[in-house]
């Protein structure tokens, strides 16, 4: 008997060691990535968030897929906005935006969008994780934009009844300079541990809980004209404006994933609020489906010099292509036919993505 109970508790403990995972940086989107993230109404979503601890079962496989964006990640260099992020060594880019991150064995930073380069780096994935881990983030600086401001603006903020002797108390007389700053505190824990099956399979996973506080404050520079400059100085207008937001991630170690399988955020009574997104292992059916069958036409393929794109449709369309390490080729947009010259390409794999009103399509064209 106490063999067959010492077998039972060694199995079980085998079980639970096996089942824990470790998220590294390996484990998350590199240059030359492609994913499909497909995103619901909570409305659609009758999932359970589960609790806290060890052999969770999350089974999110009703999710019902809305649409599906495409999210490419590339080498920042040559990217329209890489001379604003001298340390960035991954972009992402969806939907003609540009996301800037540094990547490390340690940590992900968000650098910023486009050209509005963040203050300070905000950690979006502390490395690696672990059940039971935590790291906090901040408070570090997102914004920090200081206003002149003229007389026109002057008599604008009179209008919303903003002056500086309101603002002063009556100890100052004009408004100079507007500062607006923002930051974040963000703390991370790694709560539970189990499997997730969503509608592209099951897999082993970690429970990222994301809690970020914002708080934004404006103040004003008012200047005392009539006593001798005494009232002069900073001025708060209104209260600070503190927001907290919590997501919820799950993120597996397994080859096939490059990303968060889920990710959403709750309110305060930790309801599902917004959109649920989560991973897909293709672009939506219909529309890739249409486009590819009906709509884009591209040939030949191999090609060696010319690469011929026919639109079946007087919509604009966009084509990007990258090679298979990420980096960024070529870029246009046209409607109804192109002609694309390949002939300074090296011989090789490229990634072809066809952007249209009516969806989107990534297609590998070979150089020879």
């Amino acid at each position: 008997m106490k063999t067959k109970i010492f077998t039972i508790a060694l199995v079980i403990c085998t079980i639970n060691v096996f089942a824990q995972i470790t998220v590294t940086d390996n484990d998350v989107p590199s240059i030359g990535d492609v994913m499909y993230l497909a995103e619901t109404n909570s409305v659609n979503s009758s999932i359970n968030l589960g609790s806290i601890g060890s052999n969770q079962n999350w089974n999110f496989s009703s999710l019902q897929v809305l649409n599906v964006e495409t999210s490419q990640c590339i080498n920042p260099n040559g990217t329209p906005h890489h001379l604003y992020y001298p340390n960035s060594n991954l972009c992402i880019e969806e939907n003609g935006d540009y996301l800037y991150f540094n990547k490390s064995s340690t940590k992900v930073e968000f650098l910023g969008e486009g050209d509005s380069v963040f203050q300070q780096p905000l950690v979006v994935l502390p490395l690696p994780l672990t059940y039971g881990s935590t790291y906090t983030d901040g408070p570090i600086a997102i914004l920090d934009s200081v206003i002149i401001i003229d007389a026109l603006t002057a008599q604008l903020l009179a209008a919303q009844g903003i002056t500086a002797t309101g603002i002063s108390m009556g100890l100052a007389h004009t408004i100079d300079t507007i500062n607006i700053s923002a930051d974040f505190l963000t703390n991370f824990e790694v709560d539970a541990w189990g499997t997730m099956t969503i509608p592209m399979g099951t897999f082993d996973c970690l429970r990222l809980k994301i809690e970020r506080t914002s708080n934004s404050q404006i103040e004003a520079y008012c200047t005392d004209t009539t006593m001798g400059g005494n009232g002069s100085g900073w001025y708060p207008y209104g209260f600070p404006d503190l927001e907290q937001e919590v997501t919820y991630q799950w993120w597996s170690n397994n080859v096939s994933t490059k990303f968060a399988l889920v990710e959403l955020q709750v309110d305060s009574m930790g309801n599902i609020d917004g959109n649920v997104r989560f991973l897909h292992d293709s672009l939506s059916p219909s529309n890739t489906e249409e486009l590819g069958r009906t709509l884009i036409n591209i040939y030949p393929i191999p090609v060696t010099y010319n690469l011929n794109i026919e639109a079946n449709s007087t919509d604009l369309t966009t084509y990007k292509m990258y090679d298979m390490l990420g980096n960024f080729v070529l870029e246009n947009t046209f409607t109804k036919n192109t002609q694309l010259d390949l002939s300074q390409l090296a011989k090789g794999s490229y990634l072809l993505n066809i952007t249209t009103e009516k969806g989107n399509t990534t297609k590998k064209i070979i150089v020879e």
